[in-house]
């Protein structure tokens, strides 16, 4: 009889069509696939009920979560090579060309291989979710108050010490600016936020309301290089105390103020400025609008908006885009992404005028890997600090994430736009782009 890995290497040859990529190594110790390629570790045949339970993505990333898959080698050389199994090739493309892990499993043409599956597998229940998982009774009300806070809680209120290990002193968790790839992290942090400042065109005496402020750094830097004045909202009560801990470190508290409120829930404009950093994902499509609006009201007329967020690519069914359940169940619950073309559609009608676009999807992966690094290389640290599924989770998002950006699967933008008044005096200057000239 085959060992356990042969058995498995042939069964997922026959569910893809395709030769398997990756060296299996299973529970038993035995080994198969190409000699020379990087390892896929199967330790518990519980990861093969979970794939039959929830075929696709989720079944796969509880085994993963659990610990009952792992990798030898590179992690980002295994995801590179059964990413094109595991998830959609080509959404808009031919339908055998672009099967999908969960597609693989429901065709008929299959069935037998997946009845081997069940008899590899072992005992027939499904195993219990990681504790990690978030919990919760369907996606029927997504971003009122109370799910949006129960939401950040879920994905901020982890710990600032795992924050501090994997972001490093910034503490800046969005997507850094980078001169070069061999540039420093912090560096790049500190240029991003102060392009961030010089699109909004900061001055001693403005006000910049900061949405979705997360550890205070975005408010500290303006406050304290560009002499504004600042409000800082935030809906994680771990980020809230750190950030005021850090606020007043500095000497600052006179100039910045930072709440645990709902954005939606600011009353005390007009600002001179907005800055959303890295927030307007956790909005959802069906509030986006709503989310510009309420914006737009607390900007003067001539005010502008950063908006600092990441983007899919466009389908040609727009109906047909499903959240990312990896994502969903344990990193960023309610998240959506959206198109750029989208957001800044939704942004002109809620009133804004658009006037610049800059695409940074590049730095991402730069920001991605360097944070990678950072767990990687204080690992037995961070499992003193978080649970090793958590740590998990984290490795595999940022991981996977990298290579996304990198592969253009999705992107990340800064759009600027102005609340131009009537007279349509937009107190742009006429060579914008002169904020990306280092001093």
């Amino acid at each position: 009889m085959q060992n356990a890995a042969q058995r498995l290497k042939n069964l997922a040859e026959q569910l893809f069509g395709v030769e398997l990529p990756v060296r299996l190594r299973a529970w038993d110790g035995s080994e198969a696939g190409p000699p020379d390629a990087p390892v896929l570790i199967v330790r518990n045949r519980r990861a093969l009920r979970r794939l039959l339970w929830k075929p696709g993505e989720l079944g796969l990333a509880r085994a993963w979560v659990a610990g009952e898959l792992d990798v030898e080698g590179d992690l980002y050389a295994v995801l590179d090579r059964v990413a094109g199994l595991i998830w959609e090739r080509d959404p808009d493309g031919d339908a055998e060309e672009s099967r999908s892990l969960a597609q693989a499993l429901k065709d008929p043409k299959v069935r037998s291989a997946a009845k081997e599956l069940v008899k590899l597998a072992g005992a027939p229940l499904p195993p219990a979710p990681p504790p990690e998982e978030m919990r919760r009774g369907g996606r029927l009300h997504l971003h009122t108050k109370g799910s949006d806070k129960q939401a950040i809680s879920h994905h901020y209120d982890v710990g600032n010490d795992f924050y501090e290990l994997v972001l490093g002193p910034s503490m800046v968790y969005s997507c850094a600016y980078w001169e070069s790839p061999e540039a420093g992290l912090e560096s790049a942090q500190r240029d991003k936020l102060e392009l961030i400042s010089r699109k909004l065109a900061l001055k001693p005496g403005m006000r910049l309301l900061d949405v979705g402020c997360g550890w205070g750094s975005m408010a500290i830097h303006a406050a304290r290089e560009h002499g504004v004045s600042v409000v800082g909202v935030t809906l994680s009560q771990e980020q809230a105390a750190y950030a005021r801990k850090r606020v007043a470190d500095e000497g600052l508290t006179d100039r910045v103020e930072i709440r645990v409120q709902d954005y939606r829930d600011v009353r005390d404009g007009p600002y001179d400025a907005i800055s959303s950093i890295g927030m307007a994902e956790h909005v959802g499509s069906e509030r986006y609008l709503e989310y510009a609006s309420d914006l737009y009201a607390l900007l003067k007329p001539g005010a502008r908006l950063l908006n600092h967020q990441i983007a899919r690519r466009p389908q040609r069914d727009e109906t047909a885009y499903e959240v990312d359940e990896f994502i969903d169940a344990y990193v960023f619950p309610d998240g959506e992404l959206a198109p750029v073309g989208s957001t800044t559609g939704q942004l002109e009608r809620a009133g804004f005028e658009v006037r610049d676009v800059e695409a940074i999807r590049e730095h991402y992966a730069l920001t991605l890997r360097q944070w990678v690094r950072n767990l990687e290389a204080r690992w037995s640290e961070a499992l003193k600090l978080v649970s090793p599924g958590r740590a998990r989770v984290w490795r595999l998002y940022m991981a996977a994430s990298a290579l996304s950006f990198e592969r253009n699967r999705i992107g990340v933008n800064q759009i600027l736009a102005v609340k131009t008044p009537e007279s349509g005096a937009s107190e742009m200057p006429l060579r914008a782009r002169t904020w990306n000239v280092v001093s």
